[in-house]
C-alpha cells in the first residue's frame, strides 16, 4: 500500500501519514490541525486577559471549560495527545497569569497556583482522551 507523502487539512483535521506504535506500519490518519490548536489557544488568551480580571473565578472557569469541552468533543479522533498537551499547558499558563493579575500576587505563579489547585479546587477542565 502506498500512502501519499503530503498531508492536507479538511474540516479542522490534518489528514496524513501516521505510524502504528505497535508495529510501525503506516496508515492514513487524522490529527487536529495546527491552525485549530492555535485558534483555540488565542481564544483562551482572549478570555484570560487582564481586563477580564473583574470576573469571578467560577464564571471564567465555566467559560473556559465550555470552550474546552466543545473543542475536545469535536477533536477526539486520531492522534490528539500532542494537541491536548499543548492546549492544557497553555490553559494552565493563562489561568495562572489571570489569577496573578486578579489577586496582585508576588512570587512565581507556578508554585502559588499548582496544577492540583487548578484542577481540583477551581475544577478547571483538562482535555484528555477518555
Amino acid at each position: 500500500m502506498r500512502l501519499p507523502d503530503d498531508a492536507f487539512d479538511f474540516l479542522g483535521y490534518t489528514l496524513g501519514r501516521m505510524y502504528d506504535t505497535r508495529n510501525g506500519e503506516p496508515y492514513l490518519g487524522p490529527s487536529p490541525s495546527r491552525k485549530k490548536v492555535e485558534r483555540l489557544c488565542r481564544e483562551i488568551s482572549e478570555l484570560t486577559t487582564r481586563r477580564m480580571a473583574l470576573l469571578d473565578i467560577p464564571v471564567l472557569v465555566g467559560r473556559i471549560n465550555r470552550k474546552l469541552r466543545g473543542w475536545s468533543n469535536y477533536f477526539r479522533l486520531g492522534i490528539v495527545h500532542k494537541a491536548y498537551w499543548r492546549i492544557n499547558g497553555h490553559v494552565r499558563h493563562r489561568v495562572r497569569q489571570w489569577l496573578h493579575a486578579k489577586f496582585k500576587g508576588r512570587g512565581q505563579r507556578k508554585y502559588r497556583y499548582p496544577n492540583a489547585y487548578l484542577y481540583r479546587e477551581l475544577e478547571l477542565l483538562q482535555v484528555r482522551r477518555d
